[in-house]
């Protein structure tokens, strides 16, 4: 059960009334005034610490988002009608922040209002693609093949999202072991050197000594430590939620040394793939290009494609729009005019897009094989200057006592 926090007018006393009131959803909370006796004016969704843990932990993920939309696909093609079908799939559906999103669509549907209508009031779990594809579908009679198209879009992102994170989660691992073994020898084992050299009244070698004065530092103020790495953290992440922060971020992805290229491929491949599934499905070229300005999820993109989008509003081809645009590549605007000249710029574009995720699999799998010799060559590094700082300096003091 979710918490509301409503504002209602008491049908008795016509006064104004706040107060909270558990439903399992706002279309349910408003039945529930109504019968009380009571005329909603406001319901919103209580804000919480326990419910922000909740909906993290009941996260709608790709994965619960594609078996829904293709079961849903095939009850409707079935012959199902829509509100059987969508019952059916809430029976099915596991995670309890998605069927509790079914069940309101489900209520609204029944009120009345489309699937579209229904689903646009939950943003949060259905994007503008999937929406644009679902109005589409509703408006030819073919909901069915539109939703496949939504699941096969959604498996295609997963899918190369997934390599992405692959790569870049071995480097990451190693690094923090990296941290972690400089951080405990640090804490424990510089220290007895430290006293050793003390005990024989020994001056230490200047590598030991920054060690030492590196441990010493964070023994004594370990709590500073972590006070600046929080408040780094914080100001971090708030700053890169603000447009100015989410511009730099997205610029720093496009040119970030050997992953740079990795990540423009991937645009590369959303742009056609998400502008091929929506020109398919019959959707104007227009709002093809603003849909898929919001589905590359990079604002430098973004805004090269809002550009362009004028520019073919004003009369010219998308192909020498973009032409240019400095985030696009040749290849896009060469094979874009060609399905141009054909009259297929949704089968080239599906072609281009291919063309963008066999390179991406191929730059994956180069980054992931030449990566795991330069990190071993920096852990040799990090491990051979701990030895250095150590072990060497006790070497010489037992040669000097022999």
């Amino acid at each position: 059960m979710r918490k509301f926090i409503y504002e209602a007018k008491d049908g008795s006393t016509g006064k104004v009334v706040k107060a909270a009131i558990s439903a399992e959803t706002e279309r349910a909370a408003a039945k529930i005034l109504l019968k009380q006796g009571f005329t909603p004016l406001s319901i919103k969704e209580q804000e919480s610490t326990s419910s922000t843990f909740s909906r993290l932990r009941n996260r709608v993920s790709v994965k619960d988002k594609v078996v829904f939309t293709r079961q849903l696909s095939t009850l409707i093609a079935a012959g199902l009608p829509l509100s059987q079908s969508l019952r059916t799939v809430v029976e099915q559906t596991p995670n309890v922040r998605l069927k509790s999103v079914l069940q309101d669509v489900i209520e609204s549907i029944e009120g009345g209002r489309s699937l579209h209508d229904s689903f646009a009031k939950h943003p949060g779990v259905f994007d503008k693609l999937f929406l644009a594809l679902v109005a589409v579908g509703e408006s030819s009679g073919t909901l069915d093949e539109a939703l496949q198209r939504v699941a096969a879009q959604q498996e295609k992102d997963a899918a190369i999202l997934g390599k992405i994170r692959g790569a870049m989660t071995y480097p990451v691992i190693v690094l923090f072991v990296i941290f972690g073994v400089l951080g405990f020898m640090l804490l424990t084992v510089v220290p007895q050197v430290e006293k050793l050299y003390k005990d024989l009244d020994k001056e230490l070698p200047l590598l030991t000594q920054l060690m030492v004065s590196a441990s010493n530092f964070l023994i004594n103020f370990w709590w500073l430590v972590l006070i600046v790495i929080a408040t780094a953290v914080y100001f971090a992440v708030r700053y890169i939620k603000t447009p100015a922060g989410i511009r730099t971020y997205d610029s720093f992805k496009l040119n970030v040394p050997i992953f740079g290229g990795m990540f423009q491929k991937l645009y590369m491949a959303r742009f056609n793939r998400t502008g091929q599934t929506l020109l398919e499905s019959g959707v104007a070229m227009l709002d093809m290009l603003k849909i898929t300005s919001e589905a590359v999820s990079n604002t430098l993109i973004s805004e090269s494609i809002l550009r362009a989008s004028e520019k073919v509003r004003g009369g010219k081809a998308l192909s020498v729009t973009l032409k240019s645009e400095d985030h696009f590549p040749v290849l896009v605007s060469q094979m874009i005019k060609i399905g141009e000249q054909s009259g297929r710029i949704d089968e080239m574009m599906g072609k281009t897009a291919t063309i963008y995720e066999d390179e991406l699999d191929e730059q994956i799998r180069t980054i992931s094989t030449a990566i795991e010799p330069v990190l071993m060559v920096v852990l040799a590094i990090a491990a051979g200057g701990m030895v250095a700082a150590i072990l060497l300096p006790i070497y010489g003091l037992v040669g000097n006592m022999g």
